[in-house]
């Protein structure tokens, strides 16, 4: 992968379109990427990873942070566009994050949703591939072979993340190197392996309950017939091997014990069987005798009774024969007695009609009454016309009314109209004061706002100066004691050099040999060495002293470095200012942001005020236009209302004479309807009274004959031989009764075995019974016990063979137990096969970490001389920790192996960065073999000394042997002057900018 170009747009702290040309500045190899702090260093790293998948690294990311430059002009999108070589294809990315943007019509903003677009240079030109955000994600990771940890691990290289890999614990070590190698295949098959685990081990005890379960229900469907001394509970648990072979024991003995009592159950159930069925038919036969004599006897008693109710019986029977000659004349009576009732009713009808009438027709006849019903009739008809009349001289009426409340109605509202367009003039000149005013105060407001944005940028400069002032002011004061404390330290670096060379001999005599040559005069023999004088100084407290002036010098840079950005701040916020003090920027603000807030509010009210003007001409029109037509309106309501009264004039004069002396027409109608029906009802019931007459006279005639040919001396006589059908019904009733029980008295007395159960003593059925009560509870008590012997026999088969079944399924389920719990101990690190306590994941994280270390040792062998070398060891943690990802260091000078975690801050870097070196190309290899051309290292230059510097500047050029370039990204002003290519970021008010500077062009 090689980057060639990098355009970026309102991103981070780049406000304007900035551009870097990678090809250019990778012609050297090596180039710079340096500012000051703050400037947007990293952000250009963060807008590569942020082309390539979408976000950038680490905690910059964080929900809620924007990637929009604060910058940027509002229309101004933000955009990053990277153009690279990856798998021999040429590709440009392009992508816009979720921004909002001002709104094209009307105020206030909207949001844009993120965008991508993915393009191939090809030979006819650029040709767009996708503008989806996961094919492009899928398509760039494809390519690269990496994830976006992985890319940000190893080609922007972290060196503070090396150091903290360096002297992390085999934990740390361990999270990182699973992001990167993606292990989680192999934490999976942990995980799966101790899930199966569980599920087997979960199977096999739920087998083992299920056997116990199924024991207990053997000893409860056993009962007493078990001897349970040799129960194999609780000697045995769930998982003891002897369990099956217990269960199967004990479960055969309880199944002989239930057979045998069986078998004594059935013996007496037998005997018990054969009493109580003697018992029953000893019973039953003096049940039968008990009955055959209360028989004999309630039919003795019965009979004697029947003799005495003779004399009842034959006045029954004469009852009986009247009344059936009474029905002979029944129907008769009924027919006069309807004839009477209607008669009587048709009189009383008469009579009332009659009275209703007026007294000159008291005695009229039906056919006077049916000729005034004509004549009555014919005046009602003769109505209808003058009834229409009426109804019109009342519509008239109601008209009329409603012309004078519009007429009201139209005078009030002309006058409220000609008062209000009286008003008209003052009303109008009044809304379009209000107009003007308002629109002054919006032209005002728009001066002052353009007037208080650059006071408050002054305020805020004006404060910020005074802040940097004072904050340099406190700098320069530390900078004077740290330089002093870095004067002191080389002064006393210094004195014990001096004195450690005037006592060299001492310690160059302590590593002489009798026999050994002299590394100074080559001499075997050594007659008077030198011996070491009172306060010698050696080599350690010589290398102390020289860190100690090496930290002091540091302190002393980075105060120098502080106190430097400070004034170039304060001179930015100072020429920002200008010499305006902040107190007087202070009043100049409140007082154009008071006028302003005022201005504001009279224009706010521009709108409404324009609207209450449109409002007010829009009625104006529409009340003139209204008072024209009311006049319209008036005057044909006018000649109207003398129309009404002309008609309704006619109208009455003709109702006058039809109406007579009734209020109204209706009146009158209603008055002739009741006289009619008056009529009309009592000649209909004079005729009524006649027929009703002559229908009772031949009902007479109709019952003196027939009570004479039914054998009555006279018509009362008859009718009181008649009887209703239930009395008649309950004197049968009573006869049948009497000739039934005669009859069946007869047949009793003739039975044989009655008359001859009645000469036996008397029966005792209550001591037979109790004795069959006796017999029966011993039978169920024998039939309960067969039963249950039987039933524990039945359970107690049916649960040794599931029992049986249950133990057999086992078998296979506890060898799959341990077959997989031996796999899941050894890849889990807590078998006791696995003698180093490796989990898997482990296992191939050191793996990987062997080969790093390996790749490391090449390049820092180089970096220090040949003295360092990186190894991986899988030795047990101390503790209770696992082994598998140890890092140590051996030193080639003292032939020691010693933990990363005590190397030196200049050692730490050499060691992080071949870390990080061997790591990217491990990853690499890991990931396809995809070629890194282009790589980024942040930081960590500045602990180095000039020498260490050159060595690490020459493994990084070598680097250009492979064609790939290195963007070191430092603070170090060293390397300005050792690098030629770079690329500065220079710091500005209104956002920072990018500048090109090779050995052959500085822009």
């Amino acid at each position: 992968m090689r980057l060639h170009r990098l355009k970026i747009t309102a991103f981070g702290p780049f406000a304007d379109p900035q551009e870097i040309d990678f090809d250019a500045l990778s012609g050297a190899g090596i180039f710079l990427l340096h500012g000051p702090t703050g400037a947007g260093k990293t952000s250009v790293l963060d807008a590569v990873c942020y082309a390539l998948y979408g976000s950038v690294p680490g905690p910059r990311q964080a929900p809620g942070t924007s990637l929009r430059s604060d910058h940027a002009a509002a229309g101004t999108p933000t955009e990053v566009t990277l153009e690279l070589t990856a798998g021999g294809r040429r590709l440009e990315i392009t992508r816009r994050p979720e921004q909002d943007r001002p709104k094209k019509r009307g105020t206030g903003t909207t949001k844009d949703k993120a965008q991508t677009w993915l393009r191939e240079h090809t030979g006819d030109g650029w040709a767009a591939l996708s503008r989806s955000h996961q094919e492009v994600g899928e398509e760039v990771e494809q390519l690269l072979g990496m994830s976006r940890e992985q890319f940000c691990q190893v080609v922007l290289l972290p060196q503070g993340e090396f150091a903290r890999f360096l002297r992390a614990d085999e934990a740390a070590r361990g999270r990182l190197l699973g992001r990167l190698f993606d292990t989680r295949r192999f934490a999976a098959v942990e995980a799966l392996l101790g899930e199966r685990r569980r599920a087997a081990e979960a199977k096999v005890r739920a087998g083992d309950e299920q056997v116990l379960h199924t024991a207990q229900r053997l000893a409860q469907a056993a009962g007493d017939s078990a001897d349970l001394r040799d129960w194999p509970l609780p000697r045995h648990q769930p998982g003891d091997p002897g369990l099956a072979e217990a269960v199967r024991a004990w479960s055969a003995v309880a199944r002989c014990a239930a057979r045998e009592r069986l078998t004594v159950t059935e013996y007496a159930l037998a005997a018990v069987e054969g009493r109580h069925a003697a018992a029953r038919r000893a019973a039953e036969d003096a049940r039968e005798l008990d009955r055959l004599q209360r028989r004999h006897a309630e039919t003795t008693r019965r009979a004697a009774l029947l003799a005495e109710e003779a004399p009842e019986r034959e006045r029954v029977r004469a009852l009986l024969d009247r009344a059936r000659r009474g029905d002979l004349v029944a129907p008769a009576l009924e027919l006069r007695g309807a004839a009477w009732a209607a008669h009587l009713a048709a009189a009383h009808a008469e009579a009332a009609a009659r009275a209703a009438l007026p007294p000159a027709l008291a005695e009229a006849g039906a056919e006077q009454l049916d000729t005034l019903e004509q004549r009555l009739r014919g005046d009602l008809g003769a109505l209808g016309a003058a009834r229409r009349a009426e109804q019109r001289s009342a519509g008239i009426g109601r008209e009329r009314a409603d012309l004078e409340r519009e007429a009201r109605a139209a005078e009030e509202q002309d006058q409220e109209s000609g008062e209000w367009l009286e008003r008209w003039d003052t009303t109008r000149a009044a809304l379009a004061g209000r107009v003007d005013r308002a629109q002054q105060a919006a032209t005002l407001a728009e001066q002052l706002a353009g007037r208080l944005e650059p006071a408050r940028m002054q305020l805020n400069a004006a404060r910020r100066r005074d802040e940097l002032a004072a904050e340099a002011d406190r700098t320069a004061g530390e900078l004077l004691s740290v330089r002093e404390e870095s004067a002191a330290a080389r002064q006393r670096w210094l004195e014990l050099k001096e004195a450690r060379l005037r006592g060299i001999a001492a310690e160059l005599a302590e590593a002489l040999a009798a026999g050994e040559p002299c590394a100074v005069c080559g001499s075997a023999e050594h007659p008077a060495p030198a011996r070491p004088a009172p306060g010698h100084v050696d080599r350690a407290a010589e290398d102390a002293s020289h860190e100690a002036f090496e930290r002091a010098e540091e302190a002393r840079g980075a105060v120098e470095r502080r106190l430097a950005a400070l004034e170039e701040a304060r001179a930015e916020a100072a020429g920002a200012a200008g010499d305006t003090t902040t107190a007087a920027l202070l009043d100049l603000t409140a007082d154009l942001s008071s006028r302003h807030a005022a201005a504001h509010a009279d224009a706010a009210a521009l709108h409404s005020a324009r609207e209450r003007l449109a409002r007010a001409e829009r009625e104006h029109a529409t009340r003139s236009a209204d008072r024209l037509d009311a006049e319209r309106r008036a005057a044909a309501r006018a000649s109207r209302r003398e129309a009404l009264e002309r008609e309704q004039a006619s109208l009455e004069e003709e109702l006058a004479l039809v109406r007579g002396d009734a209020p109204t027409v209706a009146a009158r109608a209603r008055t002739l309807e009741d006289r009619v029906r008056m009529v009309s009802a009592t000649a209909l019931a004079l005729r009524r009274a006649d027929t009703t007459a002559a229908r009772l006279k031949e009902a007479d005639d109709q019952l003196a004959d027939a009570a004479f040919k039914a054998r009555f001396d006279t018509v009362e006589a008859a009718a009181d031989a008649v009887l209703p059908a239930y009395e008649r019904t309950a004197l049968q009733h009573r006869l049948d009764a009497w000739q039934a029980e005669e009859a069946m008295l007869a047949d009793r007395l003739r039975e044989a075995g009655a008359a001859e159960a009645a000469r036996l003593p008397p029966a005792e059925p209550e001591a037979a019974e109790a004795r069959v009560v006796r017999a029966a509870a011993k039978l169920r008590t024998a039939g309960s016990a067969f039963d249950a012997a039987r039933t524990r026999c039945a359970d107690l088969d049916a649960l040794s063979r599931q029992a049986e079944a249950e133990m057999r399924a086992l078998g296979p389920l506890r060898e799959a137990y341990e077959r997989v719990a031996r796999l899941a101990g050894l890849t889990a690190g807590t078998s006791a096969d696995n003698e180093r306590k490796m989990r898997l994941e482990a296992y191939v994280l050191a793996a990987r970490l062997e080969q790093v270390a390996a790749a490391a040792t090449v390049r820092l062998l180089r970096m220090s001389g040949g003295r360092y070398t990186l190894v991986h060891s899988d030795a047990r943690a101390s503790g209770r920790g696992r082994s598998g990802l140890g890092l140590h260091v051996l030193d080639s000078w003292t032939g020691s192996e010693r933990d990363t975690a005590t190397l030196s801050g200049g050692e730490t870097f050499f060691a992080s960065l071949a870390l990080a070196l061997g790591l990217a190309d491990v990853v690499t290899d890991e990931a396809g073999g995809m070629r890194l051309d282009t790589l980024f290292i942040d930081e960590g230059f500045g602990s180095l000394d000039d020498q260490a510097l050159d060595e690490v500047l020459d493994v990084l050029d070598s680097l250009r042997e492979r064609d790939r370039s290195v963007g070191i990204v430092s603070h170090v002003a060293d390397l300005r002057s050792r690098v030629q290519a770079q690329l500065e970021v220079v710091k500005q008010r209104g956002g920072s900018l990018v500048r090109h500077r090779t050995a052959a062009l500085t822009d």
